[in-house]
């Protein structure tokens, strides 16, 4: 990848999505954020999450938003979609959500950090790089594009790295389309590489149960990805780095946009950002894993 000020770093996107994306999805893990969803008649951990990630596109029903998260079972998301729109409107489940950002992130950086000039080149510098997002193809990052940028800098923050967030989702979805790998497959060759969730998780946040799970890791394994205990032989290993390497180049853009010197400052305090959210206790200790 090149820039206006010299050629990116191997990897350079990918590294800032992945500190940006940590600091990003504290807020789905957040007890601010379920209490702001409860607060509007939003029980329970899944309605929750699904009700702030789908307002942005609207009174959609479930098939749109199953499409849009690729990963998740329909039968979960019908549960929710489109019935929580009768409790509450896409517009309320927006405004809760960043109410859920603005007390997690303080929370979890502290007000010093959040008042911190840094805190503004870095809100500043993620939004020039989505400033190179395109909207093609990409349903949850172009919803979320739509909305309008919030003027304090910790919130402009935590929104940019939201839209880079799903400009690189939408695009890994493309790349596990031209893989062939189906949502639970997808899921489970993920968490064999030790990256992705655990399969608790997985069916905690997923809908899928473990017979379901344990099927899809049955199909790689008649696909020679997985071996007989689960984990990726050379072949699935060689995909799964295919899968991201096409994921980078689909994402590359907003990175170039951004250039060079601004990705490795950008990429410093989201990793400064980041770290310090993990160590506040930010996610469950069990999230990730192989198991």
């Amino acid at each position: 990848m090149t820039s206006l000020n010299g050629p990116l770093p191997e990897l350079a996107g990918r590294r800032c999505h992945q500190w940006l994306n940590t600091l990003h999805a504290t807020v789905y893990f957040s007890p601010d954020y379920l209490g702001e969803m409860a607060g509007l008649g939003i029980e329970g951990d899944t309605a929750a999450n699904i009700a702030g990630r789908t307002a942005p596109l609207g009174r959609v029903g479930a098939g749109t938003v199953t499409a849009a998260y690729y990963n998740s079972k329909y039968e979960m998301i019908a549960r929710h979609v489109p019935g929580v729109w009768d409790v509450v409107s896409p517009q309320e489940a927006i405004a809760a959500r960043l109410r859920a950002a603005d007390a997690t992130l303080r929370r979890l950086l502290g007000e010093d950090a959040v008042a911190a000039p840094e805190m503004a080149e870095a809100a500043e510098l993620a939004l020039r790089a989505a400033e190179g997002c395109s909207r093609g193809g990409r349903p949850l990052y172009s919803a979320h594009a739509d909305l309008p940028v919030p003027a304090t800098p910790h919130l402009a923050l935590w929104h940019a790295a939201t839209l880079l967030r799903e400009h690189r989702g939408d695009g890994h979805i493309m790349a596990l389309v031209r893989a062939g790998l189906d949502p639970v497959e997808a899921l489970v060759s993920h968490t064999a590489t030790g990256g992705g969730m655990t399969t608790k998780w997985l069916v905690a946040t997923r809908g899928w149960t473990e017979d379901e799970l344990a099927a899809g890791r049955d199909r790689l394994r008649a696909r020679g990805l997985l071996d007989a205990e689960g984990e990726l032989t050379e072949a699935g290993a060689a995909l799964r780095d295919e899968l991201e390497a096409e994921t980078d180049r689909l994402d590359a853009a907003p990175y170039e946009h951004l250039g060079a010197a601004g990705v490795e400052r950008l990429t410093a305090l989201g990793k400064e950002y980041a770290k310090t959210a993990v160590l506040a206790g930010a996610f469950p200790a069990d999230l990730l894993g192989n198991a």
